[in-house]
């Protein structure tokens, strides 16, 4: 079958979708006995999100685009590995601090004989953003000593109420990328903001932390982190959920092999392992001041997937209002298949109850603080 015959039962299962997913804790109600009755089907793994756009995007510029907003150290760690990988034609970096934007452009642009033929500009006009088929949005305050999270969030969404709609304005067909922290809430924040359907409003969410998992337990059973499946779902900060359900290390589901072989793992080990993810991040700042290298290699990674339509299934913030319970409209990371819409679908992830329930929780987490932001 080929992609558009894939995206069309993806298509057809919307309408089914929005009669199962309602109050659904961990799968469509339903899906056991159409499997039966027709085996396991795309529809039946995946759903799209509702407000998706049924229609495919119209044509878009060439050459290929990325817009970077923000040139900090995430930022440029972004582009430049963006750049390096050969993903986009051109390259436009945005920010407040004229000096620096022009210095981190020429710096990229001085080292044109070592890289693949790529335009890179740059302005602190949003004009020079125009038609980019992907804006990555990095620019955010910093925490402040002492500061409160409700505070970063109202400082980042004030800042967010100028860079959105700009983004918008210049490119109306754009998909929005969102890094800055924190990122749930900002992703919402952007698809309010935006006026886009929510398949093209995506949160890099716990995409890092999954692979800071996933290489935690490569190290621990000394296998390649490729051969390790692992996800963490929910927030990205320290509600986040590893559904260790569904861990599996070369092939082998790790839970199931426990029982089999009347293996008991003291439940310390799972909460270490997870507060060591969670506290990935506070490590390398404290260590060298910030965080770049491996968030510029996540979103390379999305960008590659959406330009490329790779159909590559990555843990990002999604709207993830209706799935597992959640009544409420948040972003939170959910496993999502990435392609040339943005997200084409979401994994309907069969959840342990505590999973669920923790997931759940997570969500109201982020809209205990949400839920405060007036527009």
């Amino acid at each position: 079958m080929d992609d558009r015959g894939g995206e069309g039962m993806l298509r057809a299962a919307h309408t089914k979708w929005a009669r199962w997913h309602k109050g659904s804790r961990l799968a469509p109600t339903g899906a056991s006995t159409a499997s039966a009755e027709q085996g396991l089907t795309a529809d039946l793994l995946f759903s799209r999100l509702e407000g998706l756009e049924d229609q495919e995007l119209p044509a878009r510029p060439k050459p290929t685009k990325v817009t970077v907003v923000g040139v900090g150290n995430v930022g440029m760690a972004c582009a430049q590995t963006i750049l390096t990988q050969n993903l986009v034609d051109e390259i436009a970096l945005v920010d407040v601090q004229t000096e620096k934007l022009r210095g981190e452009m020429l710096d990229l642009q001085h080292a044109a004989a070592f890289l693949p033929r790529v335009k890179i500009v740059a302005d602190t006009n949003y004009s020079v953003t125009a038609h980019s088929d992907i804006c990555i949005i990095t620019a955010g305050a910093r925490q402040r000593d002492g500061e409160d999270r409700m505070s970063l969030v109202e400082r980042n969404f004030a800042l967010f109420k100028n860079i959105i709609p700009e983004l918008v304005k210049y490119s109306p067909h754009t998909i929005l990328l969102v890094i800055t922290n924190p990122v749930d809430i900002l992703s919402w924040v952007s698809w309010k903001l935006s006026g886009l359907p929510p398949n093209r409003v995506i949160g890099s969410g716990t995409n890092l932390d999954t692979s800071r998992f996933r290489t935690l337990l490569g190290n621990h059973f000394n296998v390649s982190v490729h051969n390790v499946h692992a996800t963490i779902v929910g927030e990205h900060g320290d509600s986040s959920v590893p559904l260790w359900s569904g861990v599996s290390v070369g092939g082998i589901p790790l839970v199931a092999f426990e029982k089999q072989h009347g293996i008991t793992t003291d439940p310390e080990v799972f909460t270490k392992a997870h507060k060591y993810v969670v506290d990935g991040a506070y490590e390398v700042i404290k260590l060298k001041g910030y965080t770049s290298w491996a968030i510029g290699y996540s979103a390379a990674a999305l960008v590659s997937s959406v330009l490329r339509n790779q159909r590559r299934v990555h843990p990002v913030s999604v709207l993830a209002q209706g799935f597992h319970g959640i009544d409420m409209e948040v972003y939170l990371s959910l496993p999502s298949m990435l392609g040339r819409n943005g997200v084409i679908a979401v994994a309907n992830s069969v959840l342990l109850e505590d999973e669920a329930e923790r997931l759940r929780k997570s969500a109201q987490a982020i809209w205990s603080i949400q839920s405060k932001l007036q527009f």
